[in-house]
């Protein structure tokens, strides 16, 4: 008898470690199962991660990949937050690839929540519409997936064919096919160029309209 309650007694450390790691494996499983169920999954060389109240967090380091629904994100780092993992945001070499529209992301940071579907591009970013042939290029770039537009601010850059287009600000309403371009805009299209203090351009047919100060220079 003393034999086995000694063996019980030395069993009671271990099995109270085995309790709690159970139960933070079991809370992790359990978050990210839910998430699956919305086509939520992630992978990175390392993980980290805490279940706090009101604060749930997940941090992945090194070749870090999330997909939600259509969306892929790759990034050095990505943190996720927020109940049903809401926030993603992601550092460092970031790429993204949104399936159903043909749409790359380049950028140094990105914010994406999946609630409302809408990313922020920060840093160096490039937004590049495959299905429409069209390459944007800004120091912050807002996409909202649902609107199919996107706002542009700073150093505005945008390519199309032979097409080129510079402003401070620029929105392109992607399903109309049509950019609105303001702060200093000029349209480079082949020898020609275009000056105004509004300009519209629309992508489908190249056409271009103008607005206020209006200047340009035709090549025949």
């Amino acid at each position: 008898m003393e034999v086995k309650m000694k063996s019980k007694m030395k069993m009671k450390p271990k099995m109270k470690i085995f309790k709690i790691l159970f139960v933070v494996l079991f809370s992790f499983f359990c978050c990210f199962q839910l998430a699956a169920s919305d086509r939520f999954s992630f992978r990175a060389d390392r993980m980290s991660g805490s279940r706090a109240t009101g604060r749930a967090t997940t941090i992945l380091i090194g070749n870090a990949e999330v997909r939600s629904d259509n969306l892929l994100l790759k990034a050095d780092r990505i943190e996720i937050q927020g109940d049903d993992n809401q926030f993603i945001d992601c550092i460092g070499n970031v790429w993204g690839f949104e399936q159903e529209k043909n749409i790359y992301f380049y950028t140094d940071r990105l914010r994406y929540d999946r609630r409302s579907k809408v990313a922020r591009l920060e840093g160096n970013s490039t937004l590049e519409d495959r299905a429409n042939e069209v390459v944007a290029r800004a120091r912050f770039i807002e996409y909202d997936d649902q609107k199919e537009i996107s706002v542009l601010q700073v150093a505005v850059r945008l390519f199309k064919d032979d097409m080129v287009c510079r402003a401070e600000h620029a929105i392109y309403r992607r399903e109309e096919k049509l950019l609105d371009l303001t702060g200093f805009p000029v349209v480079y299209k082949k020898d020609d160029e275009f000056r105004a203090d509004r300009i519209r351009v629309d992508l489908d047919t190249d056409d271009v309209i103008m607005e206020g100060s209006v200047s340009g220079t035709i090549t025949n």
